[in-house]
């Protein structure tokens, strides 16, 4: 019997979606995002170009996708320790950043914003979302638990924390390696009942 909620054609490969992702990472480690193409991506996967462009319009949006997944494969969780917790997605942040296509990426989203808005859309539910999300999350979690002010500003308190190392990296610094250290205990000592 013909099924007519499935879409004609065989079934995506949830196996061939990993090896583009996978070989997409390794891509931009080795030749950063400006030299990526789908020609790179597609012999590392051991797929054609044709099978990444049913899957993706264009590059930002493979790499954006990559990206997303490697995040999420490699999240922290939760141990209920406050201050840990938050070095923890401190540290997980900076490493997606400090990667060579990181910062690189985030000028390609945001210059691709006019032309293909959807692109930063993705960026920001994918990628930036959950890291703020995270952050938040333990916030709340330390409000509730009455180890920060109750009257705290905790979207602030996110901005506070990843905004640190941006302003640091435009400004051309070199982060101290104990940046996520040094961020939470400063913004804790701020968050203080």
């Amino acid at each position: 019997m013909h099924d007519q909620n499935r879409s004609p054609g065989r079934p995506r490969d949830p196996e061939t979606d990993g090896r583009i992702l996978a070989a997409a990472l390794d891509v931009m480690r080795l030749h950063g995002y400006a030299r990526m193409s789908f020609d790179l991506v597609a012999t590392a996967a051991g797929v054609t170009r044709p099978t990444i462009y049913r899957r993706y319009a264009n590059k930002a949006e493979l790499a954006v996708a990559a990206l997303a997944v490697y995040q999420q494969q490699h999240f922290p969780l939760p141990t209920g320790d406050l201050r840990a917790d938050l070095v923890a997605q401190l540290r997980h942040f900076a490493s997606g950043i400090e990667r060579p296509f990181g910062m690189a990426m985030i000028g390609v989203v945001l210059a691709e914003e006019h032309d293909t808005p959807e692109l930063l859309e993705r960026f920001r539910e994918y990628i930036v979302a959950p890291r703020r999300q995270a952050l938040l999350t333990i916030l709340e979690r330390a409000r509730a638990a009455g180890q920060i002010d109750t009257r705290a500003n905790l979207r602030l308190a996110v901005n506070m924390l990843i905004g640190s190392y941006y302003a640091d990296y435009l400004a051309g610094g070199t982060l101290v390696p104990d940046w996520p250290e040094q961020a939470a205990a400063a913004l804790l000592s701020w968050l203080e009942p």
